[in-house]
């Protein structure tokens, strides 16, 4: 509990009771007062009766009154005076000072064991009592967005982000590092990934304004329950990582939508030098220029058809089918036919996962 939320409603209290008023823990010490020279004072004698007793106590011309847990009281009121009044005042400030302290806890909980769950830091055992504990909905469906920054992020984007989401028993926004925010959001069973897209594109929107550098986000798959969020975030890791590896342009990565890319970042290392080895046993794929290079990039882009690709590269047919003779006798693959196709733009894309070295999470 914080300090200085007790010193807030402290001070708010002052002017109504009209009477030195403050709290203080289980060992005597002033952690809040109206008397802001009193702080860090250790009250003497008769304390420990203040912890035991579920009642008001008079003490050294003051009234106490213990606050906490049920079982083991943390903090004790106390007020000026031991007059009713002052057992009155005590008494409502400690049902006020704990009620205030239970949500303040527990809305830390929450987002606590939220962040050690999508961590991955909480036996499973431990996260069906613990989220039933803290009245978590056991059968909501939610998702995991990664926002990442090309710069370390400061507060302020950290409070923007939270803006967003305003529904903090539902959502929630948890900073992980110095450039990864990562938002759980409850969601309905209806919703599609273009309409989580859209929220994430309203994040990166949203951000631009405060931030200069570039904002990616990565979204997970939904998951139902609380135990799937560590492999909602896990997803929405890859998702990043494989972008940065195959889309580089885009800014919003789905893992739902990686298709094979996700397939090859799962692959050993050792498994994709082979099988380039066994694609180009003619010829070594760095053979291949600029140019050569291009052209089958936008041969896939215009799936595989002849007449297309030469009009947007603005050559002549006859040009463009001399140039995928040449990459037939450098390779051994004709891409005009589909499976040949196909294993060339698989065996590109290896290539291009190997020389990124991605991060493996």
């Amino acid at each position: 509990m914080s300090n200085r939320l007790f010193q807030s409603i402290i001070h708010q209290m002052k002017d109504v009771v009209g009477r030195s008023i403050g709290v203080a823990d289980e060992t005597g010490t002033v952690v809040s007062c109206t008397e802001l020279g009193k702080i860090g004072d250790v009250i003497s004698g008769g304390i420990s009766e203040v912890f035991t007793v579920n009642s008001a106590v008079a003490l050294n011309g003051y009234t106490y009154r213990s606050f906490g847990s049920p079982m083991q009281p943390e903090f004790t009121v106390f007020v000026e005076g031991t007059d009713s009044l002052a057992e009155k005042y005590a008494s409502v400030l400690a049902v006020s000072l704990a009620s205030i302290k239970q949500f303040y806890d527990e809305k830390y909980d929450r987002s606590n064991f939220i962040k050690n769950v999508m961590l991955d830091n909480i036996l499973p055992g431990d996260i069906y009592l613990k989220g039933r504990e803290l009245h978590f909905n056991n059968e909501a469906i939610r998702v995991v967005f990664l926002v990442r920054l090309s710069e370390p992020c400061e507060l302020s984007v950290f409070d923007m982000i939270q803006s967003l989401f305003p529904d903090k028993s539902k959502d929630f926004v948890v900073n992980i590092n110095e450039t990864d925010i990562a938002v759980i959001k409850d969601i309905s069973a209806s919703i599609e990934i273009k309409d989580l897209e859209k929220l994430a594109r309203s994040i990166i929107d949203s951000l631009s304004v405060e931030v200069t550098g570039a904002v990616l986000v990565g979204i997970g798959t939904q998951v139902k329950g609380i135990k799937d969020l560590a492999k909602s975030f896990k997803e929405a890791q890859v998702a990043l990582e494989v972008g940065k590896v195959f889309d580089t342009e885009k800014v919003i990565v789905s893992y739902e939508n990686l298709g094979i890319a996700r397939l090859i970042y799962q692959l050993p290392s050792t498994l994709c030098e082979m099988f380039l080895k066994e694609v180009f046993k003619r010829g070594s794929i760095e053979s291949l220029d600029h140019e050569t290079l291009f052209t089958i990039q936008k041969f896939f882009e215009n799936n595989l058809n002849v007449s297309e690709t030469s009009r947007k590269l603005f050559v002549h047919r006859n040009t463009l089918v001399y140039r995928l003779e040449k990459i037939r006798k450098l390779t051994g693959l004709d891409l005009r036919e589909f499976d040949d196709a196909i294993v060339f733009k698989v065996a590109l894309m290896v290539k291009k996962y190997l020389d990124s070295s991605p991060i493996k999470y």
